[in-house]
């Protein structure tokens, strides 16, 4: 039975497809949506437990370090006690050391002096002349703690410090790995609800009083958020930024470091003493009194003290506490009078959507490159490109989630990837279930190749083509299978179909299927044509096997006159032109098949006129593949023919190279 002409009224897409590509579509949007928003749910399922909060600041850390340091605040002087100070005057200084060091600096007029250690207990001698400055020299601002951390107790502050309201807690917040990130505005006592600021709130409020034009006071909406300058500060939730569940007791914030320890001119105890300073490194700045020996345990780590090798390399960097007093105090002054940026975080939903969004985006771009060899590089460039704008961000004041992206594309790339992976095995099943037996070995991986362009709906979609079909028939065949056995026979003829197929397969065919003692093979597909070359190519490759497979059945008849089996001859048709190539049938059994008139005109050509010789292989080839193959092969037109089962007649040429070895009459 001869292949029917195709429906023409078949739907198709504008590439020729047969079918509408739905399902396509629905698989690779399945595996988008398993890559993409099922990942960045995961992701973000993952956050809300704090899993990803150390890798979160790291990012963090790392981008400090990263940006360049800022200039030394000149509005800011630290007086250090050095291991050189405490040799030179114990520790702690003594009342009178304390009240000479203040006469000294208030003598140069400073704006504001904080003294950073603790003064609740009178250190003899000096202890009367120290009240009295502490008393009537507003400049001066004492410390206290107020809550109860790793570091120590509550510590009161000296009495009268605190009876004329100038005192303020040393409290820092520090994170679960150590590094200190957070600063603080105020603490609220939970009992009495009364507020205690920070010092370095009240040394930076008390700077900007005496700035002209400037009232630190006039907030806004003091509720949500407090205003310095054009810079807002909101208070920092539990679960701002990369934090999750974090202790936000008072009113919080995240440090805006301008650079490691060192970021400001620092003398020593010894210095002002000794009168080694100029007074205009004093005069009009705030002035912070610290320890300043690691003796004194009072060191904190911060983002520079984190190393990404840990202290395998180096020990940490680490930061004294009246260092990060002065960097808090010169966020604060800075954001006032220079609109230098607060750290700021985006809410819980947009951070949600940023992370979905590169995670969706990375899911698809990863889809769309995926049988590229740098699929894996897609998610890396995403990774990328997101540190590129988290970084951006980050120096313009904004924390944005970078490293739960990260997570989102390595999670987006093991899903996916299994996903892919998963399909490529269905698919090379389907594949070389339909294609196996039909190609060669390269055939067959260059159709693995293109199987995106190739496969569809889990089956090959049909297609429109140019090819060139072969059609093969052993002469009175049934007159032979008469005379033999049915064992006999199909051995005979497993050997004669097993030499025309590696004949097909050696010159680029492709087998359709066996009909009985039939072959039929088409030139030009999986793979489809474009060119009229390439067109070209597979009719003279149809001509030059049918040759060849007379050839082949020469060298046969040779062994089977030995052997007493029958000695044959066959005829071959060839037709060039449209036809359309997919699988055909139902889910439990379907075949890559070819429909067309090019297929049926090929068969009837086969058996034209069986009279008309043609030698041990008779070959009739169509006008179209006969336009194809001119000046490549010798060839007499016979005429004009009404084929059966069509409705015009075909001009038909018979190919005339001879096949040596004639086959013997019986």
């Amino acid at each position: 039975m001869i292949d029917s002409p195709p429906n023409a009224n078949c739907p198709t897409t504008q590439e020729g497809s047969l079918v509408l590509p739905w399902k396509q579509t629905l698989k690779e949007w399945r595996g988008i949506l398993l890559g993409g928003p099922a990942t960045a749910l995961l992701v973000l399922m993952i956050r809300a437990t704090g899993a990803l909060q150390p890798l979160e600041w790291f990012v963090l850390d790392r981008f400090f370090t990263l940006r360049p340091s800022e200039p030394i605040d000149d509005r800011i002087t630290i007086i250090g006690q050095t291991e050189s100070d405490i040799a030179r005057y114990n520790s702690p200084l003594s009342d009178d050391t304390l009240a000479d060091l203040l006469e000294t600096l208030l003598a140069a007029d400073p704006r504001v002096v904080g003294i950073d250690f603790y003064r609740n207990v009178a250190v003899a001698p000096g202890t009367d002349r120290l009240e009295t400055l502490f008393k009537n020299e507003e400049k001066i601002f004492g410390i206290t703690k107020r809550i109860a951390d790793l570091s120590g107790t509550p510590v009161e502050p000296h009495p009268i410090l605190a009876e004329n309201g100038r005192i303020g807690s040393n409290d820092i917040p520090i994170d679960a790995d150590g590094i200190t990130r957070r600063g603080l505005f105020f603490l609220i006592d939970p009992d009495t609800g009364s507020s205690t600021f920070s010092l370095a709130a009240n040394l930076a409020w008390t700077y900007l009083l005496a700035e002209p034009g400037v009232n630190p006071n006039n907030q806004v909406n003091p509720d949500e958020y407090l205003q310095l300058g054009q810079q807002k500060y909101f208070k920092l939730s539990p679960d701002a930024g990369g934090y999750v569940r974090a202790d936000a007791g008072g009113y919080q914030l995240i440090i805006n470091y301008r650079g490691p320890a060192g970021s400001f001119e620092m003398l020593s105890v010894s210095d002002i003493l000794d009168g080694n300073f100029d007074p205009e490194q004093i005069r009009d700045r705030i002035i912070l009194i610290g320890p300043f020996a690691d003796s004194l345990n009072d060191t904190f780590e911060t983002p520079y003290s984190s190393n990404p090798l840990g202290s395998l390399v180096a020990s940490p960097e680490r930061m004294f506490g009246v260092e990060l007093q002065a960097q808090i105090a010169s966020q604060f002054i800075s954001s006032a009078l220079n609109n230098r940026p607060a750290i700021r975080v985006w809410s819980d939903p947009a951070e949600a959507i940023w992370i979905m969004a590169w995670t969706i985006a990375g899911a698809i771009l990863f889809w769309r490159v995926r049988l590229k060899r740098w699929t894996l590089a897609a998610p890396v460039a995403l990774a990328v490109m997101t540190a590129a704008v988290g970084f951006a961000a980050f120096l313009s004041g904004l924390w944005i989630p970078v490293a739960p992206v990260w997570v989102g594309l390595a999670g987006m790339s093991i899903v996916m990837t299994s996903y892919i992976a998963r399909n490529e095995r269905q698919d090379r099943k389907i594949m070389m279930h339909l294609f196996g037996r039909h190609v060669t070995p390269q055939v067959a991986e260059e159709i693995w190749r293109q199987r995106e362009r190739i496969m569809a709906e889990g089956r090959l979609v049909g297609q429109r083509a140019t090819a060139t079909v072969l059609f093969t028939d052993i002469k009175n065949f049934s007159t032979i299978a008469e005379d033999l056995d049915p064992e006999p026979l199909m051995e005979w003829l497993n050997e004669y179909m097993e030499g025309m197929a590696e004949v097909v397969l050696d010159h680029g065919g492709t087998i359709d299927k066996f009909i009985g003692d039939a072959v039929m093979a088409v030139f030009g597909v999986p793979i489809l044509r474009e060119t009229e070359a390439e067109i070209a190519t597979d009719a003279n490759d149809a001509v030059s096997c049918a040759i060849a497979m007379g050839r082949r059945l020469a060298e046969l008849n040779k062994k089977w006159q030995t052997t007493g089996q029958p000695i044959i001859s066959m005829r071959a048709g060839i037709a060039t032109g449209p036809l359309v190539v997919g699988s055909l049938g139902s889910s439990q059994r379907e075949d890559y098949t070819i429909i067309g008139d090019s297929v049926n005109v090929a068969a009837r050509l086969e058996g034209y006129e069986k009279s008309i010789e043609g030698g041990i292989c008779r070959i009739l080839i169509d006008e179209t593949a006969h336009n194809y193959i001119q000046g490549k092969f010798t060839t007499k037109m016979l005429g004009s023919a009404l084929l059966k089962g069509r409705g015009k007649p075909v001009m038909i040429y018979q190919v005339e190279d001879r096949v040596p070895n004639e086959p013997m009459k019986a």
